[in-house]
């Protein structure tokens, strides 16, 4: 496979990601909504609460995010898109922002990871692969991550919001290609 940082292997994606980075960006967006949606809907946790019916869900899907961040971020240190076409201030803010999308994207599912071990709750990649656990049983500290993580969710939630906000404007306002750059 040929490294996207060399310009003379731009092809067909010239001016977007490859094939393999929309999947894991589509990927990421299905799993995130999904987490959205389990997340509001599934009881509040307390002391004694089980892992069961929609808290498994979350616990599963997150699981699933965990390893798909990760292959999304290696497929993007490795592979690195033909650059947008937009004026500095524009590339600032993109670049600020999908940096705080990249960093809420991982910590936030951690700190579910880190309240779960505390709970004695078991993670695993698909209902199979268990994960560490990252924090002791009764940990006050993994239970505090779980208050943390529910914060940060809202806080990547507007980030989704602006990152979501901003390739609309792109595309209904600026009338430039941004958002094609991800689209299949």
């Amino acid at each position: 496979m040929t490294m996207r940082s060399d310009p003379a292997s731009f092809s067909r994606y010239a001016s977007g990601y490859d094939g393999v980075a929309r999947f894991l960006h589509w990927l990421v967006v299905l799993l995130i909504a999904a987490q959205f949606v389990i997340g509001w809907t599934m009881p509040d946790i307390h002391k004694g609460t089980r892992p069961d019916g929609l808290i498994a869900w979350h616990l599963g899907v997150g699981a699933t995010l965990i390893a798909a961040v990760l292959v999304r971020i290696v497929w993007r240190l490795t592979h690195t898109p033909a650059p947008a076409s937009l004026s500095p201030f524009f590339r600032i803010v993109s670049n600020i922002t999908h940096g705080l999308l990249y960093l809420a994207l991982v910590v936030v599912p951690v700190l579910g990871w880190a309240n779960a071990s505390s709970r004695g709750w078991s993670v695993k990649l698909l209902g199979v692969l268990p994960y560490p656990d990252i924090a002791p049983v009764g940990s006050s500290v993994g239970h505090e991550m779980g208050d943390i993580h529910g914060v940060l969710a809202w806080v990547l939630f507007a980030l989704i919001v602006m990152h979501v906000a901003a390739a609309l404007f792109h595309r209904l306002v600026l009338k430039d290609q941004t958002l094609q750059r991800m689209l299949p």
